[in-house]
């Protein structure tokens, strides 16, 4: 009984630090607010089981012990936790009435377009409506107004009427979102999920690897990091008596500045490269807005597979003369 008193206690008091808080958010963006969703539809629902089942379960994921399917993504978040901070955590979950996002978890349409299966969402589909382009078609027109100008549509000696454009980021829990077609092949592809607590990324604390590393992607239908990101393209590096040298050249004599070094050796790694640990530095959130003006860009994928596929490290040479 004074265990439990005391952990009631400490769940309390760290309930107002807003750091703990923020750790606890963090299990929403795949459990829910309530912790009553099954996270990638295959963990047990958090708010029913018993607080002693749960302690013992986040305990067991940071020693290796228990768990399954959700093995690699939990050992990921807990690492780091003490054994007091995960008894305040259980209790937490077990007597708030939700954890404070920014938006709920729920989201019964995009659920909707997942559970009917089909296509990638093609979200430039609205933007390449022919009749749009023709309507947005500004060069052929004798004259223009200046409401037609731009991306503000208003007025341009006025700003009364000027607003930003109401948008939100709002997106289902990550195991149950439609991925996004590609803008073009082999481009880096938009998240399709929340990433509600996920954020920000950092060397000491990236929860995409959770579910995106190769060895568990699959188990966790998440869409594996590619080859390329376990690849240092980066030309080798190092300072010798005072001279820059890159790939064995002196750059200033061998070369006359660093581009004029035309490929480097690539070398592949057994880890992921530390120059990609900041996933959103190219993958990025897609927000609910309508695109602004009509896009006559058609992408050529060659293969319709690479609609929601890469071959990026097949490719990587392609078209450089060594």
């Amino acid at each position: 009984m004074k265990k439990i008193v005391r952990s009631v206690a400490l769940g309390a008091l760290l309930a107002g630090c807003s750091a703990y808080a923020a750790s606890v958010a963090v299990c929403a963006g795949c459990h829910g607010q309530h912790f009553e969703k099954q996270a990638m539809g295959k963990s047990k629902i958090v708010k029913d089981m018993p607080l002693k089942d749960i302690i013992k379960a986040l305990k067991g994921y940071k020693a290796g012990t228990y768990g399954d399917t959700m093995k690699g993504i939990m050992e990921q978040q807990v690492k780091h936790l003490s054994d007091s901070d995960i008894e305040a955590m259980a209790v937490l979950i077990k007597t708030q009435s939700g954890v404070p996002t920014q938006n709920a978890t729920k989201h019964a349409a995009d659920a909707a377009i997942t559970a009917a299966g089909g296509q990638v969402i093609n979200i430039n589909e609205d933007a390449s409506d022919p009749a749009r382009i023709e309507m947005e078609d500004l060069g052929n027109r004798n004259s223009i107004s200046d409401t037609a100008l731009g991306l503000r549509k208003t007025d341009l000696m006025g700003e009364d009427k000027v607003k930003p454009m109401a948008f939100d980021y709002d997106r289902p829990a990550p195991g149950a979102a439609k991925k996004f077609e590609r803008a073009y092949k082999d481009a880096p592809p938009m998240i399709p999920h929340s990433v509600e607590g996920l954020l920000p990324i950092t060397k000491e604390n990236n929860q995409c690897l959770g579910c995106h590393l190769p060895e568990v992607a699959k188990s966790m239908g998440a869409t594996p990091i590619p080859p390329t990101h376990f690849i240092d393209y980066r030309p080798e590096t190092i300072m010798k008596d005072g001279k820059v040298i890159k790939e064995g050249k002196v750059v200033g004599k061998d070369l006359k500045n660093t581009a004029d070094l035309k490929l480097a050796k690539a070398k592949r790694l057994k880890k992921l490269y530390e120059g990609r640990f900041n996933c959103t530095q190219c993958h990025a959130p897609q927000a609910r807005v309508k695109t602004e003006v009509a896009n006559t860009f058609k992408p050529d994928y060659r293969d319709s597979i690479y609609k929601e596929h890469s071959s990026l490290a097949d490719a990587m040479n392609e078209g450089i003369d060594e």
